[in-house]
């Protein structure tokens, strides 16, 4: 059986602070709220040329970046089935049912989720992660998985195989 080898990232300013509101039950959405995120972020593959899996700095750089963009917005998901979203060229209206929000466009982050769960978090920084290292590298990380913790426990979780 060949090696196998993985690296991990969890740093303390892999941290971002977002609001954001679910459905859940099928029809029922809960309150406007916020939290304090945590991400971890795990690459796993074959050594490279130099030895390792990934370069440490490329795979930092580009996840504090994603972080950081979400960083003090508001999530909205555009796919949602009961949640309507419309943005003009100042704010953004999201509407469910007789409940209507209003948010200043720069304070917005439109996702293209059906919801804005950890889970979907967690699949959104891991597909973005993906793209952008192999924008920067040259290569997509074999296997990446992304941990979004929600408020110290409640940790989502996400794995990305680029293997086959």
């Amino acid at each position: 059986m060949p090696d196998r080898y993985h690296v991990r990232m969890s740093k303390d300013y892999l941290v971002f602070s977002a609001g954001h509101f679910i459905t859940y039950g099928g029809d029922i959405c809960e309150r406007l709220h916020g939290h304090n995120y945590r991400v971890t972020a795990e690459v796993s593959g074959p050594l490279d040329a130099n030895h390792y899996v990934i370069d440490f700095i490329a795979l930092r750089d580009t996840l504090k970046a994603i972080v950081d963009e979400l960083d003090h917005h508001m999530l909205l998901p555009t796919r949602h089935p009961l949640i309507k979203v419309v943005a003009d060229e100042r704010e953004v209206t999201a509407t469910f049912r007789d409940r209507r929000w209003v948010f200043p466009l720069g304070d917005c982050i439109l996702l293209d989720v059906p919801n804005t769960t950890s889970e979907l978090l967690a699949r959104y920084i891991a597909e973005r992660l993906s793209d952008d290292v192999c924008k920067t590298t040259g290569q997509r990380p074999q296997r990446l998985r992304i941990e979004v913790d929600e408020c110290f426990g409640n940790v989502a979780i996400c794995e990305l195989d680029h293997a086959n």
